[in-house]
């Protein structure tokens, strides 16, 4: 069975960090893109990251740049999406999601409605 894990979300102040975790199983995700994420109440889900498959290349929404850094470890089939500096608009619960598509994804891999598989979200809370 095709299972995407998220965990890692939590609380925490404006200006610290987490690590968000997302576990696959049942495929292997170098093969595919993931996308991070993330939904508040009344919003729209908003892409935040990608990595592409075949680790050609990553990409960053504005709001994220230079704060979080989506990284692979191949060996435990798991992407993580390292949130740095948080600020109370970060606040959301965090998904990823997978999609069997090489090349690039910068150019779409932060549309949710491209991706096929999606975990459960874990929630980060910012706040002081």
């Amino acid at each position: 069975q095709v299972t995407l894990v998220e965990s890692g979300g939590g609380l925490v102040q404006p200006g610290g960090s987490l690590r968000l975790s997302c576990a696959a199983s049942g495929f292997t995700a170098d093969y595919y893109a993931i996308g991070w994420f993330r939904q508040t109440p009344g919003k729209e889900r908003e892409g935040v990251s990608c990595v592409s498959a075949n680790d050609e290349g990553t990409y960053y929404v504005d709001s994220v740049k230079g704060r979080f850094t989506i990284a692979r470890d191949k060996a435990k089939n798991t992407v993580y999406l390292q949130l740095n500096n948080l600020k109370p608009e970060d606040t959301a619960v965090y998904y990823c999601a997978a999609k069997f598509r090489w090349g690039p994804c910068g150019g779409w891999g932060t549309s949710s409605y491209e991706y096929d598989y999606w975990g459960q979200g874990t929630q980060v809370t910012v706040s002081a």
